[in-house]
């Protein structure tokens, strides 16, 4: 990642389709103070609500062919939810909008950003190889657990191509033998032993497995780590009351 890019976000290096675009946001080149320090996208972790919605306004038009971003409140579930293209009405037509409870949001309506929100947990990014659809997916390990990616993928009716965005590295992902329980299908590749009865989990891994379980073939990412990086990602673990940052995807024509 270039000193530029890092400024603010960056365009994930994955072949997308004509007419679909992504950007991933990081820590920097936003207005929310310590301990959000600075571009800080989340209203649910005691930012202040002005910094937090200047540094979205930024986001958006940052986003050549994006309307308006739909935003979830992630609860680790495995719900999936069409994104709300009420957004894209004009302020007369709109209803009232509310922030809906899900972790995953698809949709096939141009200019309209599906979102989802993250500081270690797995963002998952899709499109449709022919263009027509897109979703992003917030994959912790319980909603990976749950079965979200496979409920998204279930949105589509066509091949899809799929990006894994900043997550917690495989060499700080220190788990008890719960997690390896809830992924006892998962290969030992994904699971190295730790101290104790402690294991080191691969996420990047697991969401690579359930995706190839599912017949997807085309998964680019996984090579970052929120933990390590500190200058570029929030990490929940390393910093405990910290911001979050944004993967997105829309169509742009």
């Amino acid at each position: 990642m270039s000193t530029s890019e890092a400024a603010a976000g960056f365009t994930p290096d994955w072949p997308l389709p004509p007419g679909v675009s992504a950007w991933i946001t990081t820590r920097n080149g936003g207005c929310s103070e310590m301990p959000y320090s600075s571009n800080n996208l989340a209203l649910h972790v005691g930012d202040n609500q002005a910094s937090v919605e200047q540094n979205r306004q930024q986001l958006l038009q940052q986003l050549a062919g994006a309307q308006t971003i739909q935003w979830l409140n992630q609860t680790h579930s495995d719900r999936v939810i069409k994104a709300d293209d009420n957004a894209l009405q004009t302020p007369q037509q709109q209803a009232p909008q509310q922030t809906p409870e899900a972790d995953a949001c698809f949709t096939r309506e141009p200019g309209l950003v599906c979102s989802v929100m993250t500081a270690d947990c797995l963002p998952v990014l899709i499109a449709a190889k022919d263009g027509s659809q897109v979703a992003a997916v917030h994959a912790g390990w319980r909603g990976l657990a749950a079965g979200i990616v496979q409920n998204t993928l279930a949105q589509f009716t066509a091949d899809v191509t799929v990006y894994l965005g900043p997550a917690i590295g495989p060499q700080q992902f220190e788990v008890g033998p719960d997690v390896r329980q809830a992924f006892a299908w998962a290969s030992d590749d994904c699971f190295q032993p730790g101290r104790g009865d402690r294991l080191m989990a691969n996420i990047y891994q697991l969401a690579r497995e359930t995706l190839m379980s599912a017949g997807v073939n085309e998964i680019y990412g996984g090579e970052y780590c929120t933990v390590t990086d500190a200058e570029t990602f929030y990490s929940y673990r390393r910093e405990g009351q910290t911001g979050r940052m944004a993967s997105l995807i829309w169509i742009n024509k």
